[in-house]
Order: structure tokens, then C-alpha cells, then sequence
């Protein structure tokens, strides 16, 4: 097949194209056996001159089908992708030469794949490795000839989509950037007759909003006049870019809207309404991004009266809109894998600031939830003042009969739900009304009411909760309880969802209050886990989870561990090592070890057993597939870690006995130095667990692992792995309080990591800065003699941090370790007094009365030593209410 290669004279051997098109046509067909064309393909691509045929037959096989041609450009495609760089440039040049012609090929599809390969060509070489190609482009734009200006128009498209920053650089050898001989082009494109060309011209300017180069800013007045030339073009997908562009102008520049503000929103408000979904849904957007901007809401206010019904009507579920499909699904009919979210496990985290996200009911962006989710931020922004528009037509709705209705009743369900934390003030005299309304409807005959309507019940948890206290709310409460169980065992799949997920939104409301109802809870939970598919089982472990969570140590009596555990531990047994259903089971069994606590021992040692067994496999996986037997994968190992700091937890020094006869040490060591960000967050966390419930077991490996909890706070990286430093420090305290003086060799090399954190908080988390500060205490408390010479480097940032933090035993370590200090060396807090006293107070009650005494006796020392009026001017530099505080102290 070899060809001499020169690129003037580079032609293909007739046997070599006739087989290349040979095995393409065989590709496209669909009858053929895939993977041998494939081994086929790969056999040629051995070949330096194989993608100069692929070039060929896109270009120039004219004989042959357009589809057969459009597979040699998208096969051309790929494999530049990953041998470009590495190819001759004879054979790079022979491509690009091929490519430029075709930019006004007649043929519609080939001029489209000729652009996406164009652009793959400047993403790997840059403009500069391709002087010809600008040219060609401009001559192409200006011709006048309809082909050959769209087939630049979708290449230059394609490259601001992919690549914008190309053509917004400076080229040797042009006087100007790229962008400013395009943009001026682009613009006249704007008024072009071809609906194709104004939709790729506008769609590539707007790829320059975020950027804002030069030639854009000082043309931004021409950008808007064209854009609300273009705002009424009869092609909706010009309309829907129209759109885009102020959605974005008003995220990123919103100066340049302000003089337009009025007209754009009276735009906006018309296409909201557009005919075209995709048009209204790009429209819809623009009231969350304008509230989110920050405006002066005021700009917006007098619209709600239009805007309000537009967004409810936009609610009301479109007749193709894929849930109506999904609706009809029957609960016992198995899921199929593309039916399985990927689902993501978070490493365990020691600390204040865990983010929660709510999970939307389904994942499909479309106009009914981008209006829901308008709604609820404009209800966030004006609160109660949008109730007097919205209500009438929430109540017109609601109290329409008949089936045909059904789907505006949905939404004004929907509509409640949305505005439920808004407007939480001007609804709440008419809340238990509004319970009592929705109550009867999770029990519609239309599954989308009935499943829509257990989320809006779970958005007014915390008030359903609130009533517990009286009868009638009491009443109300359990109605609500006994409501959801009964959807949770729905037959229908979509209603088990949204009803397993409201459940779970008052399980963490309701806590405790749940204990006399945990038996009828538990009987419906099993009898769900039992009937579910693959997909909701998820969302019931994830429930029993939470209600282990809520009511802790009441789940621990006979009569519900019956009907809890025998299921669980069934599935338990059936799921191999390697199945990844056993993620949610293993989360769920955490849960269930914490609140149970040592009443979790009976389950204990299997569960332990098969947590080191899945780590160890894993830890294999890693670097030999084949003697494992499975495929690696972390998510595996940061489950069971965190399940075994479940189990830390909850058995207490109960976990002794199965550690002692265990290598859990080692692979602990081994999973503390993963290169895994979240592995070692989960192994950390486990780390202080297992210091706090059997430090004799960590010893003999004690030095390597505060030196690699050490390092974890030094990373240069720290803003992305704050979670892995921030468990490292808290590991570093747990084992400082129990191991004592083992801890001076690493004493120093810690807190000269801890310092520069609490000095510059502005750059870390809460949670960082309130473990360090604890961390620094502890090593303070059984090191003093260490750290107390080097107190006055960091004392006012210390005590700044740790007058943040709230009570608690840990918080008490630290101002233990405070008071070591300064007996070791009073004179070194002189000069932080007023921040230290700041701390002191920052204290609601300490509970310790040795604490408390110490505290005392360092305040009247210091009394002591500053005469001469110096205490009294000390004291006239706090607050008042700091001084109220103190006086605690006998001071």
C-alpha cells in the first residue's frame, strides 16, 4: 500500500483505496461484525500514509456514496486526535491541502465534517502551524457564493466553539488578532437572507461574551443592535441564540444591558411564551441568572404580575415531555442498566461544613423545571409580594375537575413546592390548610400527581414537624407520616422515588420523633426493599439509612432489629465483592453500626471481615487486574473505610478484638498514601477513629503515619484537597490526646504546617481552620514544653480561631493545651492578652470544672503580673459583653 510520498505527488495506490472504502462501507452497513473491521482499521492505521487515503476519499472519491465519505472524515477525525503531532509534516500538509477545497463542497454533509476536522487540526497546531487556512476562511466568507460561505461559516463556528482563545491571540506575521478581521464579518452575517448562516454567525460571537475581547467591547453597541434586530427572526434556533446572548450578558457583563434593561425584559417575557419549547426554555433562564446576578430587584418587580402567570402556565407538564412515558412504568418490571444513575459516594469528612445538595426528582433540564426553579428564586428574592398573583391562580388550578385537568393541577402543586422557602412567611397561617389540602392527593389516580405532591408535603417538613407539640398538629403529622409510607410502597416506580426521598426530608426533621412510629416504619421500608427494583432500592437504603441516623440508639431493641436486619443481611450475602450494588448497602450498615452503637456487635465480625477483604482485593486490582480478578475501582475502598469508621464508632473499643486479629494497620498505612484524593480523605478519618477507640493497635506503625498526616498539610495543592488535609489534621489530635508523649518527634514539623493555616483563614475552609486550631491545642496540652517557646508567633491568630469554635470536649482540649502554655511561658501571651481574653469568652459554659479552674487561675496570674493600671487598660480594650464573660472567672 506504500505510496512515494512527496506532497505534490503523494497519490493513492488504487488497490489500497478500493480496500480502505471496502472496509468503510462495511462499517456504516449494519449488519457487519463490528470488532473485526475494527482490528482491520487498526491494522492500517500502521500505515504513515493511511490518513492521507481517508483524506482522499473525503475529498476527492466523488464516485463514491456521501456516507462512505463523511466515515473517512469522521475516522480522519479521530485518529488525528491522538497521532497528529507525531505524523510527517509532508503527510500534515497533504491533509490541510486536501481540506481547504472542500470548504465549498456542494455537498452539504461534507462541508460540516470538513469543519469539525478543521477545527481538531488548529486545536492540535494551532492557527500559526496553518497560515493558509485564515486566508481561505475570509476568501470563503466574502465570495458570495451560498456553499462556500457556510462551509467557512460552520468551520470558523466550530473553532470559537472549541478553541475561542485562538483566534483572540496576537500571530506573527498579522498586524491584527483574528478575531478583528472576523468579528466585522460576522456581524454582516447578522442581516444574511440564509436563515443557516445568521444562526453559526451569532452562535460564534456569543462564544466571545465570557472572553470579552478588545474588538467585542468596543463593538458591543453594533453586538446589541444586532441582536435585537435578530430578536423576531422567523428561524426559532436564531431566536433561542438571541436568548442565550443576553442570558449571558446578563451573567457576566450586565453594564452593557442596563441602559437596554427594559426592552430585554419585555423581550423576554414575549419569548417565554415562544411557541418553540427549546426558544422559551433558553428564555426562561434569564430570570435565574438576573437574580443571581445581584440586580436591584427592583428592575424586575413591576414585570411580576406578566411574568408570574407566564412561568406557571410554563409548568404545566408538555404532552411529549419523557416523564408522562416513564409515569405509565410499572414497579415490577426490572430496571434495565441505562435506568441506573451513576451514583457518587462522599468521603467521610470530619468538620462543620459539609455541603448537602438536593437531588432533583429526575434529571432532564426542560422548561416546566427551569420555570420551577424561576419561580423558587424569585420567591427567595420578593417573598411574600409575588403571593398576590400567584395564589388566585394556584387555587383556580388546584380546584379544577375532571381528568382532562389533571396536569394543570400538577403544577400548582408543583408551584407550592417551589415557593415553599420564600415565601414561608406569608403562607405560614394558611400552612396546615395547605397540608390538609395536599394530604388526599397522595392519593390521586394520576401517578405524577400523587408523586409530585410527596415532594411539595416534604418541602413544608420542618412546619409539619413544628406542630408535633399539639393534638390537631399531631394528628396532621401522622397523616402526613402514614401517607408517604403508603407511597413508598406504591407500584408505580416514579411515585416510590419521590416518595422514598420526601420520606427521607422528614426523617431529618422529625429525629427522635419518630421512635414510636419505628415499627410501622421499619414493616413498610422492608416490605419496599423487598418488591423494588435496582434503581429505587438505592433510595431505600439511603431511607433506612437516614432513619437510623435520626433516631439512633432507640433503633437498638429486638422487635425492630427482627424486621430491619434479616433482609439486609440477605442482600448482604447475595452481592459479590465486586457488584457495585453493595455501595449503598455498605453506606446503609454504616449508619446502622453509629446508632446502634455496641448493639451493631451481634453483625459485626462478617461485616468487618468483608470490608478488609474488599479493601485487600482492591489494593490488587490496582496494580495486577488478572490475580485479583476484578477491575480497580476506589469507589470500592473509600466504602468500606468508611463503614469500618462506622463501625469505629459505633462498637467503641468493642472494635478491638477484630482489629488485633486483622492486618487493618497496614492496609490502612497503604490507603493513607493513596494517590486518591478521597481515598485518603476516608482513610484519615478512619485513622482518628481507630485513635480515639484502640491506639494500642497504631503504634508500632505510629511514626509513619503522623508523618504522612503530616504531609497532607503541606500540599501545594491544599485549596483542592482541603478535605484530605482537614481529616489529617483532626487524625494528628486524636492520636496526639491518647499516645502523649510518643507525639513529640513530629510536634514541631506540625505546627509549622498549622501556623501559615491559621494565618491566612481568608484561604481555607471553616472546618480546616477550627481542626487546626484544636489540633494545635492538643499538641500544646501534651507538649507544652515544645510549643510554648514559639507561642508568640501565632498566639492572636490561634485565639482568633479558636474563639470561633463552638463548645465541645475538643474545644476543650485546646484551651487545655492553652493553659499548659502559658504556664510554661506567661510572658509569651502578654502581647496577644486581648485576643486571648476574647477566647476565653467566646465560651458558653464550661462544663469541666478543672478547665474552668485552670482558666481562672491563668486570668488572676496575669492580673497579677500587669500593676500599675496595666490589667484595667487591658481590660478597657474589650466589649462589653466580653468583660460580662469574664467576670465568670473571678476576675
Amino acid at each position: 500500500m506504500a505510496a512515494v510520498v512527496n506532497s505534490a505527488s503523494w497519490q493513492p495506490q488504487e488497490e489500497g483505496f478500493r480496500e480502505i472504502c471496502g472496509l468503510l462501507e462495511q462499517q456504516i452497513s449494519h449488519s457487519s461484525d463490528k470488532s473485526q473491521i475494527w482490528h482491520q482499521l487498526q491494522h492500517y492505521s500502521q500505515f504513515p500514509d493511511f490518513n492521507n487515503y481517508l483524506a482522499f476519499i473525503l475529498a476527492r472519491a466523488e464516485g463514491k456514496s456521501v456516507e462512505i465519505r463523511q466515515a473517512a472524515g469522521l475516522l480522519l477525525k479521530n485518529n488525528l486526535r491522538t497521532v497528529y503531532k507525531s505524523m510527517t509534516p509532508v503527510n500534515q500538509q497533504y491533509i490541510k491541502s486536501e481540506l481547504l477545497p472542500c470548504l465549498g463542497a456542494a455537498d452539504r454533509h461534507i462541508r460540516s465534517t470538513v469543519g469539525t476536522i478543521i477545527s481538531v487540526v488548529v486545536q492540535l497546531g494551532g492557527v500559526l502551524g496553518w497560515p493558509e487556512l485564515l486566508q481561505a476562511l475570509v476568501n470563503c466568507l466574502d465570495s458570495n457564493d451560498v456553499n462556500h460561505m457556510e462551509g467557512a461559516m460552520d468551520a470558523l463556528s466550530k473553532i470559537c466553539e472549541d478553541i475561542p482563545q485562538v483566534l483572540d491571540s496576537d500571530v506573527p506575521g498579522l498586524a491584527e488578532r483574528p478575531i478583528n478581521i472576523f468579528l466585522p464579518r460576522l456581524y454582516k452575517f447578522f442581516q444574511s437572507p440564509h436563515a443557516s448562516l445568521r444562526k453559526l454567525s451569532l452562535g460564534s460571537v456569543n462564544q466571545y461574551i465570557m472572553l470579552l475581547p478588545a474588538a467585542l467591547y468596543v463593538s458591543m453597541d453594533q453586538y446589541l443592535q444586532g441582536l435585537f434586530v435578530l430578536a423576531h427572526d422567523p428561524a426559532s434556533e436564531v431566536r433561542k441564540l438571541v436568548c442565550a446572548a443576553f442570558v449571558q450578558l446578563i451573567e457576566v457583563h450586565p453594564s452593557f444591558l442596563e441602559p437596554h434593561l427594559r426592552n430585554v425584559i419585555e423581550y423576554m417575557l414575549q419569548v417565554n411564551k415562544d411557541t418553540d419549547d427549546e426558544v422559551a426554555l433558553e428564555a426562561c433562564e434569564f430570570w435565574s441568572a438576573y437574580c443571581d446576578a445581584q440586580l436591584p430587584p427592583e428592575n424586575l418587580r413591576e414585570f411580576l404580575p406578566r411574568l408570574i402567570p407566564i412561568l406557571l402556565s410554563n409548568m404545566v407538564y408538555a404532552d411529549d415531555d419523557e416523564s408522562l412515558v416513564d409515569a405509565e412504568e410499572d414497579g415490577s418490571l426490572p430496571d434495565r442498566d441505562q435506568d441506573l444513575k451513576p451514583r457518587f459516594h462522599s468521603s467521610r469528612f470530619h468538620g462543620s461544613d459539609v455541603e448537602d445538595d438536593d437531588d432533583d426528582i429526575v434529571n432532564v433540564w426542560n422548561l416546566r423545571k427551569c420555570s420551577a426553579a424561576a419561580l423558587d428564586i424569585l420567591s427567595n428574592v420578593f417573598g411574600d409580594e409575588i403571593l398576590p398573583t400567584l395564589m388566585p391562580i394556584v387555587q383556580t388550578q388546584l380546584s379544577t375537575t375532571g381528568d382532562a385537568a389533571w396536569k394543570e393541577r400538577e403544577a400548582a402543586v408543583l408551584a407550592l413546592g417551589a415557593i415553599a422557602e420564600g415565601c414561608i412567611n406569608g403562607l405560614y397561617p394558611h400552612l396546615s390548610e395547605i397540608v390538609t389540602f395536599l394530604i388526599p392527593l397522595l392519593d390521586d389516580k394520576f401517578p405524577l400527581i400523587r408523586s409530585i405532591s410527596c415532594w411539595t408535603i416534604s418541602r413544608f417538613s420542618k412546619f409539619i414537624v413544628e406542630g408535633i407539640g399539639h393534638q390537631k398538629g399531631y394528628e396532621q403529622f401522622d397523616k402526613v407520616l402514614m401517607g408517604l409510607l403508603r407511597r413508598i410502597l406504591d407500584t408505580n416506580k416514579r411515585v416510590q422515588e419521590a416518595a422514598c426521598s420526601a420520606f427521607a426530608t422528614l426523617e431529618e426533621e422529625a429525629a427522635e420523633e419518630l421512635a414510636p412510629r419505628l415499627e410501622i416504619i421499619l414493616q413498610h421500608l422492608m416490605c419496599a426493599f423487598g418488591k423494588y427494583q435496582r434503581r429505587n432500592l438505592r433510595i431505600v437504603y439511603d431511607a433506612i439509612g437516614t432513619l437510623a441516623d435520626a433516631v439512633g440508639g432507640e433503633l437498638n431493641q429486638p422487635n425492630y432489629l427482627d424486621i430491619l436486619m434479616p433482609p439486609l443481611i440477605a442482600k448482604w450475602q447475595q452481592l459479590s465483592n465486586s457488584d457495585k450494588d453493595i455501595f449503598p448497602l455498605l453506606e446503609c450498615f454504616t449508619s446502622i453500626a453509629q446508632a446502634l452503637g455496641t448493639g451493631f456487635s451481634q453483625f459485626a465480625e462478617p461485616v468487618f471481615q468483608r470490608c478488609i477483604n474488599i479493601i485487600q482485593t482492591q489494593q490488587l486490582a490496582k496494580v495486577d487486574t488478572v490475580s485479583a480478578g476484578v477491575q480497580y475501582d476506589k469507589e470500592f475502598i473509600v466504602c468500606c473505610l468508611d463503614l469500618l469508621s462506622g463501625l469505629a464508632e459505633g462498637l467503641g473499643s468493642g472494635i478491638e478484638s477484630l482489629v488485633s486479629h486483622s492486618n487493618l494497620r497496614d492496609l490502612l498505612l497503604q490507603c493513607c498514601m493513596d494517590d486518591a484524593s478521597d481515598v485518603r480523605q476516608s482513610a484519615f478519618a478512619l485513622l482518628g477513629d481507630l485513635a480515639r477507640v484502640c491506639p494500642v493497635h497504631l503504634r508500632p506503625r505510629l511514626s509513619e503515619f503522623l508523618d504522612i498526616a503530616a504531609k497532607q498539610l503541606t500540599s501545594p495543592k491544599l485549596k483542592e484537597t482541603v478535605s484530605v488535609a482537614n481529616n489529617a489534621c483532626w487524625s494528628i489530635g486524636e492520636l496526639a490526646v491518647k499516645v502523649r508523649q510518643e507525639i513529640a518527634p513530629v510536634v514541631m514539623t506540625v505546627i509549622s504546617c498549622l501556623v501559615p493555616i491559621l494565618q491566612h483563614v481568608e484561604e481555607v475552609n471553616k472546618s480546616l481552620i477550627e481542626n487546626s486550631a484544636i489540633t494545635l491545642g492538643r499538641l500544646a496540652w501534651v507538649c507544652p514544653e515544645l510549643v510554648s517557646p514559639h507561642m508568640e508567633h501565632f498566639m492572636q491568630a490561634w485565639c482568633s480561631a479558636l474563639s470561633m469554635i463552638r463548645d465541645d470536649i475538643e474545644k476543650e482540649d485546646a484551651f487545655r493545651g492553652l493553659c499548659a502554655m502559658v504556664k510554661a511561658n506567661p510572658s509569651g501571651a502578654l502581647s496577644s492578652l486581648v485576643f486571648m481574653c476574647k477566647a476565653i469568652a467566646s465560651w458558653h459554659e464550661i462544663r469541666s470544672e478543672d478547665l474552668h479552674n485552670d482558666i481562672c487561675e491563668v486570668l488572676r496570674g496575669y492580673k497579677q503580673m500587669l500593676r500599675n493600671g496595666a490589667w484595667d487598660q487591658c481590660m478597657s480594650a474589650l466589649e462589653p459583653p466580653v468583660k460580662d464573660k469574664l467576670s465568670k472567672y473571678q476576675v
